[in-house]
């Protein structure tokens, strides 16, 4: 598939859809962000939007009429938007439902209606659970153990079903833990966030049970280019993919990195397990190697300097 003339981009206020979006903006796309900035923020595409290069449309993916209407004209979409939170989606577990499959259902029929001829779904590795065996692969079944999981997993399902009826070509992204530039800082935050932020503010770093769970953490830059390659490859209709670094990290470890990096000496405390998190997961990326030629490309340790330089913690 070519070039697409337009790309709407869900989330793509927020921390990776931004990222996306000045890609695709570089890249020569007609660009529609849609976004209720629950999450997203203005400050990330402010300046895409002073200078005209995209439109921007401020809703909730709930709302059939206004889904409807950004989905007129669009080429391809790529659906960010959702409640990503575990401990949120334990607690909330209604609204995240509600948000993760009857939007994502809302915006696949809007693009059935007009047409879209790509739709790439973000999902994540939580859908696998606590996998029996490592790395995880695409084809391992499935265990969700929180809201969050099992609402991605079912939303992959419809994304797949109407690939197979030939309705809308469809594509799944299972992240792994993404991490980079403008990450927001919260109650829910990805753990290298809140690593930083204490170091910034020189406080003892919070580790949820031992530390000796492993993450696999892949930059925000090597996303970008992974959502490019299966939105332009047309091997990608159809197939499910693990996107992430293909290396385990664990929480333990990342702490000390982060210290050391910064050249810092704090605390390590813990604390007990949190309810919906997982032991261990690092991808096998084979298959988006072979398909869309994915090759992630940030080291760990190269990817925190820069964020540690970004907070202004290193020079």
């Amino acid at each position: 598939m070519g070039k697409a003339l337009k790309v709407l981009v869900t989330g793509g206020a927020g921390f990776i859809g931004s990222h996306m979006v000045d890609r695709l903006v570089n890249d020569g796309y007609d660009v529609r962000i849609f976004d209720n900035l629950s999450t997203g923020r203005l400050e990330n595409i402010q300046s895409l939007l002073n200078a005209g290069k995209v439109d921007f449309i401020k809703g909730d993916i709930r709302d059939i009429p206004l889904v409807t209407k950004s989905v007129d004209d669009v080429d391809v979409i790529i659906h960010f938007a959702a409640v990503t939170s575990v401990p949120f989606s334990v607690a909330n577990p209604d609204l995240t439902f509600d948000v993760n499959l009857l939007g994502t259902l809302n915006l696949i029929r809007a693009s059935v209606y007009s047409d879209v001829d790509r739709f790439v779904f973000v999902s994540s590795c939580a859908v696998c659970g606590d996998p029996k065996s490592l790395p995880v692969r695409e084809e391992y079944q499935t265990h969700p153990i929180s809201p969050y999981a099992e609402s991605k997993l079912v939303a992959e399902r419809y994304c797949l079903g109407f690939q197979e009826r030939q309705l809308l070509r469809s594509v799944v992204l299972r992240f792994f833990n993404v991490y980079g530039p403008r990450q927001g800082m919260n109650d829910y935050s990805g753990v290298i966030t809140r690593f930083i932020e204490r170091v910034r503010q020189r406080e003892p770093l919070m580790i949820y049970g031992d530390g000796s769970q492993t993450r696999d953490f892949v930059n925000v830059h090597d996303i970008v280019e992974a959502v490019l390659a299966s939105m332009e490859s047309s091997a990608a209709e159809g197939e499910v993919f693990n996107i992430g670094s293909g290396k385990f990290t664990s929480i333990n470890e990342l702490a000390k990195a982060i210290l050391e990096l910064a050249g810092v000496d704090l605390e390590i405390r813990h604390e007990k397990s949190r309810a919906g998190d997982i032991k261990d997961s690092y991808a096998d990326i084979s298959k988006a190697k072979k398909f869309i030629g994915y090759e992630p490309k940030v080291s760990l340790k190269e990817g925190l300097r820069g964020l540690l330089e970004e907070k202004l913690i290193v020079s």
